[in-house]
Order: structure tokens, then sequence, then C-alpha cells
């Protein structure tokens, strides 16, 4: 059975992985199509998005970035210099090509702020690891439980709107999208837990949080 936590030390311990794969930035709409194509040759992709940070209180961005990544290729779509394509939208709403993602409730809201579809053929992470005894939710703890290395979040509040990403942007978005695709299909090699080992591990985790809530504070000396 795969080890149901992982602690923030334990992760940081591990070796840094980084997506390795060619990576297509589409900033033009002359780029989309065959961008998509591409991409509708699988049958399951990884994906992800990414907005540029807002530092300012009520102050909100739309979607900057969608990552779409097969296991050795991935697609950057720059929405904040594209749009939202139609071509893009019809792939999102294709329930016969699975995307695999995580935390994806805020994705395609955000997504749907920029163009209306009906999302298709989409898988979150979170709903399913638990079926395979994981009990975190971050795709970071996720990943370091089932490949022993650590998914790097330095580039996360850069500006993902600067007119050119840099390659360290680049790698980092490439390799959430790639992440999550890999979990999907090393999960699938995993065998499923009962609904009664589900019940009891949920169960565990709660005790060990209300433990943890009850112990007294170390006093200062």
């Amino acid at each position: 059975m795969l080890k149901a936590k992982i602690s923030k030390e334990e992760v940081n311990l591990l070796p840094v992985v980084i997506f390795e794969g060619k990576i297509t930035l589409v900033d033009e709409l002359a780029k989309v199509k065959q961008a998509i194509d591409e991409l509708s040759k699988h049958t399951v992709v990884g994906i992800d998005t990414e907005t540029k940070p807002s530092f300012t209180r009520g102050t909100h961005h739309k979607v900057s970035l969608v990552q779409i990544s097969t296991l050795d290729h991935c697609f950057l779509f720059r929405l904040n210099m594209i749009d939202f394509p139609l071509p893009l939208a019809e792939f999102l709403a294709n329930k016969n090509i699975i995307k695999i993602g995580l935390s994806l409730r805020d994705d395609l809201t955000g997504l749907n702020r920029r163009y209306a579809f009906k999302p298709a053929g989409f898988i979150d992470i979170q709903e399913i690891a638990k079926n395979y005894g994981v009990m975190e939710l971050s795709l970071q703890k996720i990943y370091a439980i089932l490949f022993d290395k650590k998914i790097s979040k330095s580039q996360r509040l850069t500006n993902w709107e600067s007119p050119a990403l840099s390659e360290p942007q680049q790698r980092y978005a490439a390799t959430d999208a790639w992440a999550s695709l890999q979990i999907y299909l090393q999960l699938m090699q995993e065998k499923k837990l009962t609904k009664k080992a589900i019940e009891l591990l949920v169960l565990e985790g709660l005790r060990a949080q209300q433990a943890l809530s009850q112990r007294p504070d170390t006093p200062v000396l």
C-alpha cells in the first residue's frame, strides 16, 4: 500500500524534479491549430493553469497560461496574448480526451471567466488519490509519495504576463501539467483500496489531527 502522508520536512529532503521534454509556446493564433492537432493524438494529457499574481487587495487577474502536456511534450497557451481560441475550448470540451489536473474547480472557473465552455473529460487527482491510500491533497506531496522527488515551487509567484517567459518559468509551468499526468498513470498501476480501508485511513487521519490539536503548547523557557 502507498504511503498515506508525507511531511513538508520529508519533501524538502528529496531531489528536485523538472520537466525535461519539449516545450512549445503557443503565443500566436497561427500556432493554435498545430498544437491542438498534436495534443488530439493522445487519449490522456496533463493540464494546469497559471495566473499573474496580485499583491493588491481586491485586484484579480484572468488566467494567463494554460499548460497541456504529454509525457514528453508540453504546450504553453499564452491566453493573455491569444485570448481563448475556439480550438482550445473545443479540446477542453472533448470528452474523449482525458485531462488530468489537480484542484480543477479553480482552474476551470478561471478559464470559464475568459470563455464560457462546457468542460468534459477532466479527472482531478485530489478526488482519486485517496482510492489508492494517498491522503495528501497537494501536487507536490502526492508526487513525492509516488516518485520520491520534489516539485519546485520557486516560480509560482512570478509574472505570467511578461512579454517573454523565462526558461525557468516555462519549465516550472510544464512540470506541473506533466507531473499530474505522471501521477495519474502511476496510480492506474496501483491497486485500489476497499471502501472500508479508505474509511479507516480517513479516520486515522482525523484522529492524528485531533491529537495534534489537543497537544499542549511547548512551555517557554
